[in-house]
């Protein structure tokens, strides 16, 4: 694996040499210049590169540490080192992803550093976690999530996968969460970012959306296992150049339940008045191209409602976003919990039956 480097500033072209040797082998990186480095649960950069003879890309994308109170985080989720292991396994979805070209993690530092196709340089446009997408753009990720789950759909994994786990919650995880909750409803009550003010039923409150967000994980871990991107929120997206959606930001890549990623990707990524228009017509779509990929699915009423309960997770997810504090920006936590929140009022996900199809 590559060495971590301790901030993107100090890579250098022996090192991004390394990193694409795999797939130009010989290649010499001459110049690199590293562009604005944005923080978030990791630090990233677009790197532009002077290679000599043309034989490698102009630019790529770098994901390195982030804070250290953000690395202690993705270790105890079990997430510290996924994507650099799928990087460095030069693993391919049947999805739009970026190109792994390498990955490398140092666990003495607790730190991790993935190397990647620059999606921007091949057309693509990233997608702002808070500006819902249009329609086709969730019916195209969802048609990339149902060839993903397909294609390891309750089978064993090749060795390149071998290292996923399935969602697990430990039963320390139950007070600190409705601690975390507790804050995070406080939190998004006093929010001065112009919104609508937050709305949950009658009743529900740290203690029970904690409650349905381990029932939730624990579904979310059940079978049939797949592969799952386990973070498909619209931050995590992007515009390709053929004007599909693609996804990226594979560090909670996880296997479990198909709902997992089907319900916290709709309901993240579409206006409230779209969702309840259009969710119904989505997820029966993403089940056809699970049939047609050879899957023995469910029928529509069972996944319906598993799609009725899937809000509490991603509600809860961004609750404890938003009361952590520096993952993501306040104005993107509270843009996604009222899409969440209001799914779960729309969808009765309160009494759901989560019972997994």
């Amino acid at each position: 694996m590559l060495p971590v480097p301790r901030r993107l500033s100090d890579l250098d072209p022996a090192w991004i040499s390394a990193a694409l040797d795999r797939r130009w082998p010989g290649v010499v990186v001459r110049e690199v210049q590293v562009g604005p480095v944005e923080q978030g649960t990791n630090s990233r950069a677009r790197v532009a590169l002077l290679v000599d003879g043309g034989n490698g890309p102009t630019s790529v994308f770098v994901k390195g540490p982030g804070r250290p109170s953000h690395r202690m985080a993705l270790l105890v989720l079990g997430a510290l080192v996924t994507e650099a292991r799928l990087a460095e396994g030069g693993v391919s979805f049947p999805i739009e992803h970026p190109v792994f070209y390498a990955g490398g993690a140092d666990w003495r530092r607790a730190a991790c550093v993935v190397v990647t196709e620059d999606v921007v340089a091949a057309g693509g446009r990233p997608h702002d976690a808070r500006t819902p997408l249009t329609v086709e753009a969730v019916r195209s990720g969802l048609r990339g999530l149902a060839a993903l789950h397909a294609s390891h759909w309750d089978r064993p994994l090749p060795a390149s996968l071998g290292h996923l786990r399935a969602w697990r919650l430990g039963p320390v995880w139950g007070e600190v969460s409705v601690v975390s909750l507790g804050r995070g409803l406080r939190r998004a009550a006093s929010s001065g970012d112009g919104g609508e003010p937050l709305r949950l039923p009658t009743g529900v409150g740290a203690r029970a959306l904690g409650h349905q967000f381990r029932r939730s994980a624990a579904i979310a871990a059940s079978g049939p296992r797949t592969v799952l991107h386990g973070d498909p929120h619209p931050g995590n997206t992007y515009a390709t150049a053929e004007g599909g959606t693609g996804f990226f930001d594979w560090q909670l890549a996880r296997l479990g339940h198909w709902s997992h990623d089907v319900g916290y990707f709709l309901v993240a990524s579409l206006d409230v008045e779209d969702r309840r228009q259009h969710e119904r017509e989505l997820l029966a779509g993403y089940l056809d191209g699970l049939a047609r990929a050879g899957v023995r699915t469910p029928p529509l009423d069972a996944a319906w409602d598993r799609y009725r309960g899937t809000p509490a997770f991603g509600l809860a997810t961004w609750l404890h976003t938003l009361s952590f504090g520096t993952f993501q920006r306040a104005d993107v936590c509270m843009a996604t919990i009222r899409r969440f929140a209001r799914a779960y009022e729309d969808l009765g996900t309160a009494r759901a039956d989560v019972a997994a199809p």
